[in-house]
């Protein structure tokens, strides 16, 4: 059984960009990294579906507001420090885009589709004037799992270390537990976790203040037209200005702002949703750094809760239904220390957005995400007055377990051909 503090060392960590090009750019980096060459040929890049249209249309940071997997990789040959992780591209210079835009035009980076691959998986290989190299990424995002150089395994990841528990199989640990398990972690917190979440905090609200600021131009400004509304009085102040931050931080983040945010669960959107909702509700109700800290891991811990269950990409919108039900939860649980009231919220929450569709990383997504905040916020206001849902009914099951063994089923049966259509659309 893991600890709090490795939940938190590999279900939240910081993230440079959308997560799904921040991979095709770490594997490729590492790839060239094996090669220890910087004169790089050739750049092939073999990806999921859920990769592939995840990173179709998201901006890159650097860039200037070039989008998708292709720039990603090209960059990560050229100045990707895998060191870093998902912000192998922090130190990209607007030469080291130049040299990027080049080696495409030439036709040296190429991204193609395995069909046969779900969820997370990006295979990377770089060929220099010296050496050809491949680097695996499965599962998770920063989960290298093989390495070779010039068609030699240098680095391959035991399966049977992976099964004892280490930080890569959290979630499939996570995937076997109960919701009242996983949420009793929270008490396990101590001061350096409390300021690593406020770290998320301060990481995912800059990049609010970003996408509200009056002088940038963030996506489609969503964050900026719904706060001009609650400033003039023309909408009600909480849940909008929720609605609004955090709306706002994917407007910036979706046109590719040169800022981390604290991830959760695999996804930069995902900490968004389940963070800014909760710090607004703490910052409103004059709450303790220590009372908003719980709040927001219990927020974490539900989202990778569920995404344990529907899958770490899948057909269906994380944002608005998993991280959407973290902070519903989170929002709860701060106002009433009830985690049988928090509970409630989740299957609230679920029962209105379950059914959303992803389509891919891009601008759109501030509208889930101001979606999925708002109506966290809502979920939670009824739970809070007590309203309870007549279960089972719909998807919904007898227990909040058996609705997400519902929803996984739904995600990875009733939905599986959707990614492979929204790639077949996309290359159209």
């Amino acid at each position: 059984m893991f600890k709090f503090k490795d939940f938190l060392r590999s279900e939240v960590v910081p993230a440079l960009g959308c997560t799904e090009p921040g991979a095709v750019a770490l594997a490729v980096a590492r790839a060239r990294k094996e090669t220890n060459c910087d004169n790089v040929k050739k750049v092939e890049v073999l990806v999921s579906a859920n990769i592939y249209k995840n990173g179709y249309a998201v901006g890159i940071p650097g860039t200037k507001g070039l989008k998708g997997n292709l720039i990603a990789a090209a960059l990560g040959a050229l100045c990707g420090d895998c060191n870093y992780g998902l912000e192998s591209l922090k130190c990209c210079r607007d030469s080291d885009v130049e040299k990027a835009l080049q080696l495409i035009k030439e036709g040296h980076v190429i991204i193609s589709v395995d069909s046969k691959r779900n969820g997370v998986y990006v295979k990377a290989i770089v060929t220099t004037d010296q050496h050809s190299s491949e680097c695996t990424i499965e599962e998770t995002h920063t989960n290298i799992t093989r390495v070779t150089l010039d068609g030699k395994i240098t680095f391959l990841k035991d399966e049977k270390f992976r099964k004892k528990g280490s930080e890569e199989d959290i979630p499939a640990q996570i995937r076997s537990m109960t919701f009242w398990e996983l949420s009793r972690l929270i008490d396990e917190m101590d001061q350096e976790d409390i300021d690593y979440i406020f770290k998320g905090v301060e990481m995912n609200m800059n990049m609010a203040q970003l996408g509200l600021d009056s002088s940038s131009n963030s996506g489609l400004e969503l964050g900026k037209t719904v706060m001009k509304l609650v400033a003039a009085n023309d909408l009600p102040f909480l849940p909008y200005k929720i609605k609004a931050y955090s709306a706002a931080a994917a407007d910036a983040r979706m046109s590719g702002a040169s800022l981390p945010v604290m991830s959760s669960a695999g996804s930069g959107n995902h900490g968004i949703t389940a963070i800014l909702p909760i710090c607004i509700v703490a910052d409103y109700y004059s709450k303790s750094r220590e009372e908003t800290a719980k709040a927001i891991a219990l927020s974490h811990l539900v989202t990778s809760f569920l995404k344990s269950r529907i899958g770490r990409l899948s057909p269906i919108c994380g944002c608005t239904v998993a991280a959407g039900a973290g902070a519903a939860a989170g929002i709860t649980f701060l106002l009433s220390k009830d985690l049988f009231k928090a509970e409630r919220a989740i299957e609230i929450h679920l029962s209105n957005l379950a059914g959303m569709i992803c389509d891919g990383a891009k601008e759109t997504c501030a509208l889930k995400v101001g979606t999925g905040a708002y109506e966290a916020f809502m979920a939670a206001t009824m739970a809070l007055q007590g309203k309870e849902l007549d279960i089972p009914q719909g998807f919904l099951g007898k227990t909040l377990e058996e609705t997400t063994e519902n929803l996984s089923i739904l995600s990875n049966k009733g939905m599986k051909d959707v990614d492979s259509i929204l790639v077949e659309l996309l290359t159209k």
